[in-house]
């Protein structure tokens, strides 16, 4: 797949058959348009082009702290190029872009910039100033300028608005399984290790601490979760882990981390990049005792956590 940045420098695609969204999650509703471009554009000898915005759109005309997306710009290349997008253009949403009539939006945009054979686009997208422009104009103005216009189906775009929506409520939750049912795919984010005060070290599970990536990834409910884990420096290598998302109220913690433990290993990772591959939840976070009774519930969190990272 290639990916391109600047409009202004984009190739001359073959036979183009185009799509417009913001693919967050590029769950099982996304994947049913993408089958759909990629079975236009083979009855045609042409190239599929995934056109998304960034930064999301909310974030220039909405209420942007409201905002957690489940993909991070690099995540959603990586799904979109596994699924055989040939092209995806990340276009960078401004207030002006925003603010093009949608006449501007369709000439100078879409037909200039991609001279689309066909678009596929359902009957609820709006775009331009206003968002005064919708299917039918794009419709009206097929002929002059030689494109098609097919719809995505009502059902898709009903399974996407639904898919996304309990995905995210379903992570708020905690409800990993139904998160991951609706993806396609386990729930997986990113960050940096960075040192804590190692006292897991002295009960016997240390961890490392994640410093998430994008401010606006939605990372899911606190709790203790059973996960896969992939380092940067050993990039083919999944790890077997547990998860904790919380404060860590037994030491009396008051600022929300996100700590590891992979099993049996003791690599040197500070400075490195862990994914974290979220598999299931396994309890809430609660207040122990102390070290000694959490050490005695950690051991039997690894040994329910491996009943899941062997499944998967």
């Amino acid at each position: 797949m290639q990916v391109h940045y600047d409009i202004t420098q984009l190739p001359v695609f073959k036979n183009a058959v185009i799509t417009i969204g913001t693919f967050d999650g590029v769950h099982s509703g996304h994947q049913q348009i993408i089958q759909q471009l990629l079975t236009e554009a083979l009855a045609i000898n042409g190239e599929t082009v995934v056109i998304t915005f960034h930064p999301h759109p909310k974030m220039v005309v909405g209420a942007k702290n409201d905002i957690k997306v489940l993909n991070t710009l690099s995540e959603k290349i990586s799904l979109l190029e596994k699924h055989g997008v040939h092209h995806l253009v990340v276009v960078p949403f401004t207030n002006e872009f925003a603010g093009q009539t949608a006449g501007a939006y369709i000439t100078d945009f879409l037909v200039t910039r991609f001279h689309p054979h066909t678009i596929i686009i359902g009957y609820d997208h709006r775009f331009g100033a206003g968002r005064k422009g919708d299917y039918h104009l794009l419709e009206d103005e097929a002929a002059a300028n030689n494109y098609v216009v097919k719809e995505i189906p009502e059902h898709v775009l009903k399974n996407i608005t639904i898919s996304s929506t309990k995905i995210r409520a379903a992570l708020i939750k905690g409800d990993v399984q139904t998160a991951n049912e609706f993806l396609g795919y386990s729930y997986f984010f990113s960050g940096q290790v960075v040192e804590g005060n190692k006292l897991g070290r002295t009960i016997g599970y240390p961890t490392a601490n994640l410093i998430v990536d994008d401010m606006y990834k939605l990372i899911p409910a606190n709790g203790v979760y059973s996960v896969k884990v992939v380092c940067d420096t050993l990039p083919k290598q999944l790890l077997n882990g547990m998860m904790n998302i919380g404060i860590r109220p037994t030491v009396d913690g008051t600022k929300k981390v996100v700590e590891v433990n992979i099993f049996n290993f003791d690599n040197d990772i500070y400075g490195k990049n862990l994914t974290v591959f979220v598999l299931h939840k396994l309890r809430d976070e609660i207040k122990f005792a102390g070290l000694e009774a959490l050490k005695i519930q950690l051991a039997k969190d690894k040994e329910e956590s491996l009943k899941f990272v062997i499944e998967y």
